[in-house]
């Protein structure tokens, strides 16, 4: 039998803006309203015009061991059959701040009128579904200063008597709570300023927001934000997402901002981090962004590029900014491969899943990014300024920002400048492309063993070995990796961990691969240093199982081990340039220079007979380049024969060191 409720009775009063509030006139003796056993005339669920006000009772914590005795102190729950026929519960809590006795905690919306309002007001707020039988809001009540301009305007459209009357109850509550709050706001707005203690406000989680990174644009989608406090130092620091791509599909990433405490106000927009939309120029800044966005879209897979400007790279205490000018291979899915450490990790998310509810807008959008056809408008605003890759030239794995990536402009005479017989040239090439279009084609009688190619390139220094590997790898548009025996390892196991890796690189880019000056690697075996021949047989087992192209050079032939001869696939000797070959060498280098005048055949026949490789005519002209610059004259005959006759001057005066 349910105990008879008192009617309660109403007292109009108005608040600072004018309006009628109405509420309950017992609820300061209110204390055990509560229903022992309900009965059937209760009022549906939230349908009463009223509010049920709840407050906070505290009792003394105290540690008792287990019982079996069923305690005889309990107090019935207040929120219970009777209560729910309310359209709110409005919950206090004792207030110490010496203003007012009670604080507003939490409100419960319970009328299915005021959740059909909602629905509209918080449309894609996230961590709002209004579909829910218990939609309850917490203090500060962020949902509803970030929409105050929406409620107010769904309030003011409303025409329906009943939903009016719910509206008015909740509207009264929070603007009682929140007059303060939004009249600072508002004001802070629009003078285009902001308080540390007030900064919440202008921050909605779902909203996009811009930052600088690297001095580079970007804009996130915040997803929350909260106050930190570190021993030295306050800040308000965001959860923000972002489109990142883990070489296998886009995905969700998630960043860390922050701005830093500040006194009094500061401007919106010198903060570290602000709502996008009040950029200066967001339109301009939209446009470039998905400008952007489609090219990191467009990134995905494996690239072969020209990089100019700042790379990223990551060291022992945090990251390490690297003035980059490389042509540089991005490939994400390699980056995860050999970086286990800095793995590209992502929120994996499904596609085509129903909404379960009707404010779970946010969950179906965010499924939309596990590898869609093309990302919508605001997925391309907030992909990563970044793609990962790898720079040949540094030979490190470094993120590159999508502004500074470039197409390669590739040397289409570079093959032509070889200094080498025609049919040497052809050979080369030959084998080299042949590799690259039938890798797979012959195995050995062990799987995966004896796939590449291995060629040899023996003879003196500056003959165009180097060169040879250069002019194929541009000839055939592929990666080139060079390498010494120094970026190797002076040990066999660290030449067994440094070479795998980069065979294994090299192999899945179809890269060529240059060993310069192998001698050490390449020289026969004694008994005497073991060290040493461990060192060659790793070298040569590893060989035996790279599927891709390796070209080795090396200045003594004659004393290469044995066992190279069944694994090197073709072996080319370079015999000293002839005159020729000098000439030719001559006129190749002169034609690339820029500020160059006229060279007679005579003076080009006699710069020949200086018995020079391809390496020294190179450092010959670059040198008489410096001193026709500073001469401010083009380059004449007359500097290149000062710094050849100094230069003969020179080595005539060389006498072998004698103890």
């Amino acid at each position: 039998m349910a105990r008879t409720q008192q009617t309660p009775q109403k007292s109009t009063n108005t608040n600072g803006f004018g309006i009628p509030i109405t509420q309950d006139a017992a609820q300061n003796s209110e204390r055990n309203l509560i229903n022992d056993e309900p009965g059937d005339n209760l009022a549906p669920t939230g349908s009463l015009p009223k509010i049920r006000n709840l407050y906070e009772a505290r009792h003394k914590q105290r540690a008792l061991p287990w019982t079996a005795k069923y305690p005889d102190d309990l107090e019935e729950p207040l929120e219970n059959a009777e209560s729910a026929q309310y359209a709110l519960l409005v919950r206090y809590n004792k207030c110490y701040d010496m203003r007012k006795k009670l604080r507003l905690d939490s409100i419960v919306v319970q009328s299915p009128l005021l959740k059909s309002v909602l629905r509209s007001v918080l449309d894609k707020y996230p961590g709002i579904t209004t579909s829910l039988q218990r939609l309850e809001f917490s203090a500060p009540f962020q949902p509803f200063v970030h929409r105050w301009e929406q409620l107010s305007e769904a309030r003011k459209k409303q025409t329906h008597p009943e939903v009016c009357e719910h509206l008015d109850l909740l509207w009264n509550v929070l603007e009682e709570e929140l007059r303060d709050v939004i009249r600072e706001k508002q004001d802070l707005v629009a003078n285009g300023v902001v308080t540390f203690d007030s900064i919440w406000t202008i921050f909605e989680p779902g909203a996009l927001v811009f930052h600088q990174d690297e001095g580079h644009d970007r804009i996130y989608k915040l997803k929350s934000g909260s106050y930190q406090q570190t021993p030295c130092d306050k800040f308000y620091r965001m959860q923000c997402e972002y489109v990142d791509f883990d070489g296998e599909s886009f995905g969700l990433g998630h960043d860390t901002v922050s701005v830093p405490s500040f006194a009094g106000t500061a401007p919106i927009t010198k903060l570290p981090v602000y709502p996008a939309i009040r950029h200066a120029h967001y339109e301009s800044l939209k446009e470039r962004l998905l400008a952007r966005g489609k090219l990191f879209e467009a990134y995905k897979g494996y690239h072969f590029k020209a990089y100019q400007g700042i790379a990223i790279g990551q060291g022992y205490f945090g990251p390490i900014c690297y003035n980059v000018d490389s042509r540089i291979i991005i490939d994400r899915q390699a980056y995860n491969r050999f970086n286990p450490n800095q793995k590209v990790n992502i929120q994996k998310l499904n596609i085509g899943d129903s909404a379960s509810s009707d404010n779970d807008d946010r969950e179906a959008e965010a499924r939309a990014f596990m590898a869609p056809k093309s990302l919508s408008e605001e997925q391309l605003l907030i992909c990563a300024p970044s793609l990962r890759g790898y720079s040949l030239r540094d030979k490190k794995w470094l993120q590159f920002f999508v502004d500074s990536v470039k197409d390669i402009i590739w040397n289409e005479d570079a093959f032509n400048s070889l200094v080498a017989p025609q049919e040497q040239k052809d050979l080369i090439l030959a084998f080299a492309q042949s590799q690259a279009k039938n890798n797979h084609g012959f195995d050995d009688v062990i799987q995966g063993k004896g796939r590449g190619i291995i060629m040899l390139l023996s003879g003196p220094p500056g003959v165009g070995k180097t060169l040879t590997a250069e002019s194929v790898a541009e000839t055939m548009k592929v990666p080139l990796y060079m390498m010494s025996a120094g970026d190797l390892g002076a040990s066999a196991n660290d030449v067994e961990s440094k070479l795998g890796t980069i065979l294994e690189m090299n192999a899945k880019w179809n890269a060529c691969l240059l060993l310069d000056e192998a001698d050490v690697f390449l020289e026969a075996r004694s008994a005497h240093d073991l060290e040493r021949n461990r060192l060659v047989s790793v070298f040569l087992r590893l060989l035996e199982y790279y599927e891709g192209i390796l070209f080795l050079t090396t200045n003594r032939v004659d004393n290469i081990d044995a066992a190279f001869d069944s694994r090197i696939h073709l072996t080319l000797e370079y015999d000293e340039l002839d005159l020729d070959s000098r000439r030719y060498v001559w006129r190749t280098f002169l034609s690339k220079v820029s500020n160059v005048g006229e060279f007679s055949a005579p003076e080009v026949d006699k710069l020949a007979e200086a018995i020079l490789n391809g390496r020294q005519i190179k450092n010959v002209l670059k040198t008489a380049q410096l001193l026709a610059a500073k001469k401010e004259e083009p380059l004449n005959f007359q500097h290149v024969d000062v710094v050849l006759r100094l230069r003969s001057a020179n080595a005539s005066k060389r006498r072998p060191f004698k103890a």
